[in-house]
């Protein structure tokens, strides 16, 4: 197979962000960047989203109140910016194989697990977004509707390449290589994620079950 090649992956386009219109005085870009800032530095500190409010946002950022509101309706339509622009794009797929590609893909799970500000932000989406409709049905579709869509065309091009069985429900098995790391970065605190080689054993010890005849060990 070809090593050079990379994985040609289709995903929708992310959807536009559910911001009401800003109006007022010009945007200053300085006074954005400051208030991005200040979330996410009151992010990483901790806490939970009814703490975060736009008195503590405001004071540290060093702007007024009215600076935000020109921009923002609400703290809901400042956190779904906030929480879009954390994400870091998925890192590019090396297409040699569709059990490489998933190992490419868990790692960068890891690596955002690791990150304090990226696992505050998974801790959000799975325990305190339901009280913010809008900000949970943003994330949902920009971010996890996305990386769920990248990871399925994946298993579905392992298994018409022969690599894993044709009788596999994908969405399943996604959900089986992604719950480990999501449990590591989220509720088990004593199940670290800082060894390098943790995607390749979730994604091998799964596929030891998993794959295709022409895949098998010792296969002619």
């Amino acid at each position: 197979m070809d090593t050079d090649r990379q994985a040609t992956i289709t995903v929708p386009a992310a959807a536009p962000l559910c911001v009401p219109p800003r109006r007022g005085r010009p945007r200053s870009e300085a006074a954005e960047q400051a208030i991005f800032a200040a979330v996410e530095r009151l992010m990483t500190e901790g806490g939970t989203l009814a703490e975060l409010t736009i008195e503590r946002i405001a004071q540290a950022a060093g702007v007024g109140k009215a600076t935000i509101y020109r921009r923002w309706a609400n703290k809901e339509a400042l956190l779904v910016d906030v929480l879009v622009r954390l994400e870091e794009p998925e890192p590019p797929l090396p297409g040699t194989s569709a059990r490489d590609d998933l190992v490419v893909i868990l790692d960068f799970m890891r690596r955002r697990g690791l990150a304090k500000r990226s696992r505050w932000v998974l801790r959000v989406v799975l325990d305190q977004m339901h009280s913010m409709p809008a900000l949970k049905e943003t994330y949902y579709e920009q971010v996890v509707l996305r990386r769920r869509e990248i990871m399925r065309q994946v298993v579905e091009r392992g298994v018409a390449a022969g690599e894993f069985r044709g009788d596999l429900d994908s969405e399943l098995l996604c959900e089986m290589l992604i719950g480990p790391m999501l449990l590591r970065a989220v509720v088990w605190d004593d199940s670290p994620l800082d060894d390098p080689q943790l995607p390749a054993t979730i994604v091998d010890s799964l596929l030891q079950g998993l794959r295709g005849q022409a895949h098998r060990v010792g296969a002619a």
